[in-house]
């Protein structure tokens, strides 16, 4: 007797429908697997076996051969543990083809039955879910997860007794469905470390962040040690809004692809260091799982001291930056991964930091100075729309500052942290309501729908015209001043461009 019995595996970054066959025939005892699978999944042969077997089920003692369809695709992990079990019992009788009919398993599990929860759960409930399956039996570890993924019912299984009596209809487990179910997610989230209210002056560079946020900008800033590029980076954290939760499903199933179960609340904030490998950043492996680059979609990425990275990686941005997704491809794997960011990256004007600044004389030599800045590429830069020298601001009036006890009250200006976020909010708003979606941003816009959604005036045209001419701006560069200058007019409330906005956004865009 076959028996059948469906699960999936994560690949890529979607699932894959896994058919799970077993075959009891009559013969020396034996256990076998096949149907492509690797180290992974042949020990869940010992694991299946003595779950049964601790879960007061009788494993059976004939000839069992269990396949795992499709036989060309590569299984790998534990997730197939819990669909074997389940066809190991049908086959030998202990379950019915009634008792499993429609219906769709995945978990791992342990020696003594229980159920422990698996990577990449919301690729496996899509792919069951877009299957036409309606009820997914996993375990309960991944219930957060998957809850996130509407239009299927979730049974939240503990151990593989409590699914058996499920399943012969002795104690019912009540379904959860996916669209009443909230999982429990903190309302805000307030405690971050630093904060806008913590950077003293610095008005111009504060501006140039709130653009960045406010239109999902790619940002640089570059200034001397010390001069608070790398604080102002840090408080980026506290000023993204919280996801939607078309945006917390795609962040927390990326990040489940990165073997890491916990669910994601906040928007992604990645900071990889300069020594990171190449792998770690772009992505890749055995199998391919994503790197930094994916791992930031929606949030930011920040590479501090961009020159040190490597070239290879900083020349991988520019497809993510262009495309905002990322395609890694292997001898016999291809995988896209979605790679919507923000960039922020810091700088120093040369390798000992301080050319161009009062602090203290360079030491670098003019071919230094050009050969560290030539680390950055020209594509690269001007896949960047926003760029910011920090100045130094000085000791005393730092040691000034501490003095008063009071950050904000010494500006000339105050921009203080409350203020920029909800401007930032504001202007997330205005764009929302003129792209009647809440996944279109002025930064990302393409040249078609610059054209559809902004419109300038012959007087603007013409301002635009003549700094094409003098700077000698290329085509992507035009394209990004106007993307910048319809934020800077969203931040103005404006709801056309102006010329002091091309202006401004014209004054960001020159390194």
């Amino acid at each position: 007797m076959i028996t059948k019995v469906y699960s999936a595996i994560p690949c890529g970054y979607n699932g894959k429908i896994i058919e799970v066959e077993a075959s009891l025939v009559k013969g020396l005892p034996v256990f076998n697997l096949v149907g492509m699978a690797d180290k992974t999944i042949f020990e869940s042969r010992d694991r299946v076996r003595n779950a049964i077997q601790n879960s007061d089920l009788t494993f059976p003692l004939q000839k069992v051969t269990v396949n795992l369809a499709p036989a060309n695709l590569i299984k790998t992990g534990s997730t197939l543990d819990l669909p074997i079990a389940i066809a190991i019992l049908a086959g030998s009788k202990q379950l019915t083809s009634l008792d499993i009919m429609h219906k769709f398993f995945v978990g791992e599990l342990s020696l003594s039955g229980d159920l422990r929860p698996v990577y990449g759960i919301i690729n496996i409930v899509e792919a069951a879910r877009d299957a036409g399956f309606t009820e997914i039996y996993l375990p309960s570890g991944n219930l957060n997860s998957a809850a996130i993924v509407d239009g299927i019912k979730l049974f939240p299984i503990k151990n593989l007794r409590q699914l058996f009596l499920h399943l012969k209809g002795q104690t019912p487990i009540a379904p959860i469905s996916s669209q009443h179910y909230q999982p429990p997610r903190p309302s805000s989230i307030t405690n971050f470390d630093t904060t806008l209210d913590q950077v003293y002056g610095l008005n111009f560079a504060k501006r140039a962040l709130t653009l960045a946020l406010a239109g999902h900008h790619n940002i640089l800033f570059c200034g001397p040690p010390g001069s608070g590029k790398t604080l102002l980076a840090k408080t980026i954290p506290a000023l993204l809004p919280q996801p939607n939760t078309h945006e917390l499903l795609e962040i927390t199933k990326l990040t489940e692809l990165s073997k890491a179960l916990n669910t994601i609340y906040s928007r992604p904030f990645r900071s990889p260091h300069h020594s990171s490998s190449a792998c770690a950043v772009i992505g890749g492996g055995n199998p391919i799982t994503p790197g930094e680059i994916s791992l930031a979609h929606h949030g930011v990425l920040f590479l501090d001291e961009l020159p040190e990275f490597s070239r290879q990686i900083i020349e991988a941005l520019r497809q993510p930056l262009e495309d905002h997704q990322i395609t890694i491809a292997r001898t016999k794997e291809k995988v896209t991964y979605p790679a919507n960011f923000i960039l922020v990256a810091t700088m120093n004007p040369c390798p000992c930091g301080f050319y161009g600044s009062k602090i203290k004389p360079c030491t670098c030599t003019p071919n230094e100075i050009q050969r560290y800045q030539k680390k950055i590429s020209g594509p690269i830069l001007d896949r960047i729309d926003i760029k910011v020298n920090v100045p130094y601001l000085g000791n005393q009036k730092i040691l000034n500052q501490f003095n008063l006890g009071n950050l904000s009250s010494i500006q000339e200006q105050p921009l203080t942290h409350h203020f920029i976020k909800n401007c930032i909010q504001e202007a997330l708003d205005y764009q929302k309501t003129r792209y009647q979606t809440d996944q279109l941003y002025n930064g990302i816009l393409s040249s078609s729908q610059i054209t559809k959604f902004i419109h300038l005036n012959d007087s603007e045209k013409r301002h635009l015209e003549q700094a094409s001419n003098k700077l000698q701006l290329s085509a992507r560069s035009l394209l990004k001043i106007i993307r910048l200058s319809r934020t800077i007019a969203d931040l103005d409330h404006s709801n056309n461009i102006k010329i002091q906005h091309l202006s401004e956004a014209i004054s960001f865009n020159q390194p």
